[in-house]
């Protein structure tokens, strides 16, 4: 079999995918990642709840027209508020899908030093992120729907977070349903980026049903793939300190590990990036990302926002590391021995993370990297969703 060319539908394709007659009610949405997967699926999305005003405005901005958003603290929310809003019973909902904030368990983040402690929106408001399983098992409790799907970091199944896991795994249990739980690649499922998430799911026991996963492609997409104007690419694994880039691996001819050094950290998918013959030009086109260049190990310039500037760049071979909701924090992008050290722009974050080029996000430039690191990749949940639907509900 060929491997077909890298392409997400845009957003009025996915709005003329014929409804393929199940619900979604969504949790912990963000800006849509994971409802933008079911929607390529012929899902409708009837409801969905996201807290935080700046993820609320970017899921506004490209939610399908029979989808309610609502705005509270999932803490707030009652499931027979659900079920009126969406003029259903309960048992009569399809899927119910969540992805519970993950910082607390996260490779990339504090672990259990942060364990007990409520984290800090940009909006002001607070939450302990390891305690919202119990609130979406709650909801699950309330709507009783045919299937689940749960969404969260790697990390749940490593280390002392095991213990969560299995907690959450029994909760999920005793709520009326046949759960596993597997660990998907988004590399593998048709995303051309390295993001390990462990994904549950039930099929309610009345249904007499087991859980179903997508199997991997037999392909990957490279970055070059996604992005045919990047060019050789060395991974910079050694921040902004010029005695450290001898640490850099050149990454240009095979795949790039996940980026584990802090969410906020200056490592957080940069990349030098080299030209054609190791040429990079400055004409003409916009570039919505964080730039500066560097000389002699002393920073000499910025570029930011509008500024307009344009590299020839060759090939690249290697698949993009998890992008991290934080990686837009500080200044990116330098200059040296013929390579741009820079973050990716958002049009290229939206490829990477499987979203439509047309996709709008809303905010700075931290913002929008933020929603897209914070997503499950909508072609990734495209791949799941598809399972559940033929080998579930059509059942």
């Amino acid at each position: 079999m060929n491997k077909p060319t890298y392409a997400v539908s845009s957003m009025a394709e996915i709005n003329a995918i014929p409804w393929n007659g199940f619900n979604v009610v969504s949790t912990f949405s963000g800006c849509g990642g994971s409802c933008l997967g079911y929607r390529m699926a012929g899902f409708r999305v009837l409801w969905a709840n996201e807290f935080v005003p700046a993820a609320q405005d970017s899921y506004k901005a490209n939610a399908a027209p029979c989808s309610h958003l609502d705005a509270r603290d999932i803490r707030q929310v009652q499931p027979e508020e659900i079920l009126e809003q969406v003029g259903l019973k309960i048992g009569e909902v399809d899927l119910l899908d969540g992805s519970p904030p993950c910082q607390a368990f996260s490779t990339a983040g504090k672990r259990e030093t942060g364990w007990g402690k409520e984290k800090t929106y940009e909006h002001g408001a607070k939450q302990c992120n390891e305690t919202l399983f119990d609130e979406y098992i709650r909801i699950l409790m309330g709507l009783m729907p045919k299937v689940f799907i749960a969404e969260n970091v790697s990390g749940l199944v490593k280390g002392t977070a095991k213990g969560y896991f299995k907690e959450i795994l029994a909760g999920l249990k005793a709520s009326g349903y046949n759960v596993k739980a597997q660990l998907l690649d988004a590399q593998w499922l048709g995303v051309p980026q390295m993001r390990q998430r462990i994904i549950f799911q039930g099929v309610r026991n009345d249904l007499g049903l087991e859980p179903a996963f997508p199997k991997p492609l037999s392909y990957r997409y490279s970055v070059r793939e996604a992005l045919p104007w990047i060019g050789r690419a060395i991974h910079d694994t050694g921040g902004t300190n010029p005695k450290r880039w001898a640490a850099n691996i050149d990454i240009s001819n095979r795949s790039c590990p996940s980026i584990t050094n802090g969410i906020s950290g200056m490592n957080s998918c940069h990349f030098k990036i080299e030209g054609a013959n190791g040429f990079n030009g400055h004409e003409g086109r916009t570039v919505d990302s964080p730039a500066c260049t560097i000389q002699a190990g002393r920073q000499i310039q910025m570029i930011i926002g509008n500024n307009h500037f344009e590299s020839i760049w060759g090939n690249i071979d290697n698949l993009n590391p998890t992008i991290m909701a934080g990686g837009a924090n500080k200044q990116a992008g330098f200059l040296r021995m013929g390579l741009e050290r820079r973050k990716f722009t958002i049009a290229e974050l939206r490829r990477i993370c499987a979203f439509p080029d047309d996709f709008v996000l809303t905010g700075s430039y931290a913002q929008q990297w933020e929603r897209l690191g914070n997503s499950v990749p909508p072609l990734m949940m495209k791949a799941i969703a598809e399972v559940v639907r033929d080998k579930i509900l059509v059942s």
